[in-house]
């Protein structure tokens, strides 16, 4: 009967050994997915920036090629 406490002692701690490696992994995980979070917010404020230049940009071409009043236009620019 002595063996019956021992196997039970063994596979209790077989199965916290696999419990800790488990947390280990997640743990890794989590931190790759903070890393990717803080990479992602970096190149989304990126977007924002590229995209606020272009639409500036795009802005002030429309206003170019579609001048809202024709008599503002200089006289050489009509020809």
């Amino acid at each position: 009967m002595a063996s019956a406490p021992t196997n039970a002692i063994q596979a209790k701690d077989h199965l916290y050994a696999q419990l800790a490696a488990s947390f280990a992994r997640m743990s890794h995980a989590i931190g790759q997915m903070a890393n990717l979070c803080k990479q992602l917010q970096v190149d989304l404020d990126a977007m924002r920036t590229f995209a606020g230049l272009n639409t500036a940009k795009f802005m002030t071409i429309g206003a170019q090629l579609n001048p809202e009043d024709p008599a503002k236009i200089p006289i050489e620019d009509h020809a």
